[in-house]
């Protein structure tokens, strides 16, 4: 069994005359070619040449040890209950981390779905993560102040072309598949939605469309069928199911997207598939450019 390092975040405090601390590495037990496990409580979906992953975590005991970690860093006191920190649900049906590096820079950004126990949405949580100087997020001082929701909508408004690759877990045969895509989204003066999600798989003529209806309501996108995205600063947003409980009763997959616009005209998506059963089967990468 091999192993994956990855360096841990921490504290920007520092002190007079006090050591730079050694850093700290969690290690990844590597099961298979794109599935990594941490005692048996997370699950990864790792994409090495794009810097990019999606994790699942299977106790609310993980989940608590990494929000600590990355909100408090060095500066944790181990309290029960620290005031800088609100723990979500202690009995999450599903917790999702998704990661995408900045293809500009040197940092990253991190993304938390996490759904509380009947299935509904509790907390999204972003970690914006720079090794060395702080770089700003690029979207973050254009939102209107008057009505940033419309800076952040029209940002995603027109024809989106790329390329994905999508790795399953072993579960399902550990294999990828790439294709190109074609992303186009449309809305009225009414605030009607309307979105096309073409896929070509690569070297066939094989194609997939999805037609999607709903009506954007300030910074909430809603679609038919019970898919919601909310739009966050920073040229970000994170999409999820209104209801996974509904997803499970008619035994449908259902997806967790995040999305980093980090410059304009250029997004990059990660999407983690699960299954009826509420088991992660795949994880998507997308890179887009706006045409």
């Amino acid at each position: 069994m091999q192993s994956l390092y990855i360096k841990q975040a921490t504290s920007g405090i520092t002190f007079a005359d006090e050591e730079d601390p050694e850093p700290e590495w969690a290690e990844y037990k590597i099961k298979e070619t794109n599935m990594f496990t941490v005692d048996k409580y997370q699950q990864i979906g790792f994409f090495p040449e794009q810097k990019a992953f999606a994790l699942r975590y299977q106790t609310a005991g993980m989940l608590e040890t990494v929000l600590r970690a990355g909100v408090l860093g060095e500066d944790d006191t181990g309290e029960e209950s620290p005031r800088n920190l609100k723990i979500p649900s202690r009995k999450p049906s599903i917790v999702c981390e998704n990661c995408i590096y900045s293809l500009d820079g040197n940092g990253r950004v991190r993304a938390f779905h996490i759904m509380d126990p009947n299935g509904v949405l509790d907390t999204l949580i972003v970690f914006h993560e720079n090794q060395g100087s702080i770089v700003p997020l690029t979207h973050s001082s254009t939102d209107d102040p008057e009505n940033p929701s419309n800076d952040r909508i029209n940002a995603l408004l027109g024809r989106w072309e790329g390329h994905s690759v999508t790795k399953r877990s072993g579960v399902y045969g550990a294999t990828l598949d790439e294709a190109d895509t074609v992303v186009l989204l449309e809305m009225d003066n009414n605030g009607q939605l309307v979105q096309d999600n073409i896929s070509t798989k690569t070297g066939t003529s094989t194609t997939t469309t999805i037609h999607w209806t709903g009506v954007a309501n300030s910074n909430l996108l809603q679609f038919d069928g019970g898919y919601e995205i909310t739009l966050l600063p920073g040229g970000m947003y994170m999409g999820y199911p209104s209801d996974i409980s509904k997803c499970i009763e008619q035994l449908d997959p259902f997806n967790l997207e995040f999305c980093w616009m980090e410059s304009p005209g250029k997004r990059q998506r990660l999407v983690r598939t699960f299954d009826s059963a509420g088991l992660a089967v795949s994880s998507t990468y997308f890179l887009e450019t706006k045409v």
